[in-house]
């Protein structure tokens, strides 16, 4: 089992939870792939992955660790921002999940922007199928990180609680910058 130190793992326990062959997901910010290779892996052959991202750099390592593992064919990469998932996507979707901030060993200064996510995690909960799931992985330790977070934990908890359940998981024994996570679910 995986430790589940962070956010990711964290993310990454609730995901296999939830997430069954067949279903229909999605991958917010697919990054370096890691959340996409994992979602492939959950749905199986029979359930599609939909992987946005603006940066072709992230498309491209995302598409080169799906060939690898052999899990391309489930995935439609999609190089736009995730604030476009509606354009896309079609109701009934299992499980959307967000990894929040800028790209794993790409430039610092390019990060995910809060009006754009509160846009996408809106169409994302519209696109929710009943005991679907939102992951947020959020990271405050970097500049525009706190303003993001904020703004993700004000568009939670405003949802309606005969809607949605929402709970922030923070470890309490790691500094108050460390990575957390805002687990969204719609209420069947």
């Amino acid at each position: 089992m995986e430790t589940l130190r962070g956010a990711v793992p964290l993310s990454h326990y609730f995901l296999r939870e939830r997430v069954q062959p067949g279903d229909v997901v999605v991958d917010a910010t697919c990054g370096n792939g890691l959340d996409t290779a994992l979602l492939a892996e959950l749905v199986g052959q029979e359930g599609t992955v939909w992987a946005f991202d603006v940066q072709p750099r992230a498309i491209a390592a995302t598409r080169e660790l799906l060939q690898q593992e052999g899990r391309l064919a489930q995935v439609r990469l999609v190089e736009a921002g995730h604030e476009r998932l509606a354009e896309f996507v079609t109701p009934g979707v299992r499980a959307a999940a967000f990894n929040l901030g800028y790209l794993p060993g790409g430039d610092t200064t390019f990060i995910t922007d809060p009006a754009n996510t509160i846009s996408a995690l809106g169409q994302a909960a519209e696109l929710l199928a009943p005991a679907g799931i939102i992951t947020i992985a959020l990271y405050t330790g970097h500049a525009g990180g706190p303003e993001e977070a904020a703004a993700v934990e004000g568009w939670a908890a405003a949802l309606h609680p005969g809607r949605f359940n929402v709970w922030r998981h923070r470890q309490l024994n790691r500094p108050e910058t460390a990575p957390y996570l805002v687990l969204v679910e719609r209420i069947r």
